[in-house]
């Protein structure tokens, strides 16, 4: 059997699973995107770039989107600095029970999304919960979290109580494949602690940093399981449009326009392509 028949068996059973899993919807998606479903005559035509020219026109797109970025602009560089700080604590040598607390911060991430929501919703609840216990005591209504002015916040707070440990972890992997010797000449040299931490431990993080970068910026722009559920506690805060993929998945589900919803999640997947690019294309050349 010829050389190139054997890796083809071998990759296979990925590519076909690849193939069906992955590129097979995305080219569903931009195949319904292209058509449009006629009101009155039923049926789909093809209409091909109208449904993104209505995209780029919709105020509610972007209205999404732009929330979505602000909430990124802010809540992730937190959840990374908190991150970080935790993982140069657990490496240094003066955190007793370090094993203790990397479990500890870890533990959120291993708590199933829906339930972490359900259990922040009884704390931010304005009739019941945390949050309604301290206004009660205090005798004022001011902690409102499910507020419109506080709802962000809130989301984003969730978000960076679930996922510090999941980035903490990749800064850890990182920090324990810096070579001892580095540690030795800086000791050797006479470097402080911090003086350590910015020579030697986050120049070794830069290429982690970035990776965690990414992923919070994927993970931003698919916002959804945190606002859907918090939605039955605050309907009138957070519309069906809070993000675009709250927008895409009721235009389908909802309103029955699935070329619409397809086209919306194309659009913003590309820009969140493009932007998670920038990203990584920025951080390797500062790496270099």
């Amino acid at each position: 059997m010829h050389r190139d028949t054997k890796g083809w068996i071998f990759v296979g059973p990925f590519l076909a699973v690849f193939a069906l899993t992955f590129l097979a919807p995305i080219g569903y998606a931009i195949y319904l995107s292209l058509f449009r479903e006629q009101a009155f005559f039923g049926g789909n035509v093809f209409v091909g770039l109208d449904n993104y020219a209505d995209v780029i026109a919709d105020s509610k797109f972007w209205e999404s989107f732009l929330r979505v970025l602000s909430f990124l602009v802010v809540q992730v560089p937190v959840m990374l600095i908190l991150a970080l700080l935790a993982a140069l604590a657990i490496d240094s040598a003066r955190l007793h029970g370090a094993s203790f607390f990397r479990i500890v911060i870890f533990l959120p991430y291993a708590v199933p999304g829906v339930v972490a929501v359900l259990m922040w919703g009884f704390i931010y609840g304005d009739n019941f919960g945390l949050a309604a216990d301290l206004n009660n005591l205090l005798g004022s209504t001011a902690i409102k979290p499910l507020s419109g002015h506080w709802m962000l916040p809130s989301i984003a707070n969730i978000v960076t109580w679930e996922f510090v440990g999941y980035n903490m972890l990749i800064f850890y992997s990182a920090l324990r494949t810096v070579p001892e010797e580095l540690y030795e000449a800086a000791a050797i040299d006479g470097a402080s602690a911090l003086r350590t931490v910015r020579a030697v431990k986050l120049p070794a993080l830069r290429g982690a940093v970035v990776i965690a970068t990414i992923f919070s910026i994927i993970g931003s722009f698919q916002l959804f399981n945190e606002p859907n559920i918090l939605r039955t506690l605050a309907p009138n805060v957070i519309t069906t449009y809070y993000t675009p993929n709250m927008y895409a998945y009721n235009l389908s589900f909802a309103g029955q326009q699935f070329n619409y919803s397809a086209t919306v999640a194309i659009v913003m997947g590309v820009i969140t392509a493009v932007i998670a690019y920038v990203v990584q294309l920025r951080g390797t050349r500062e790496a270099l």
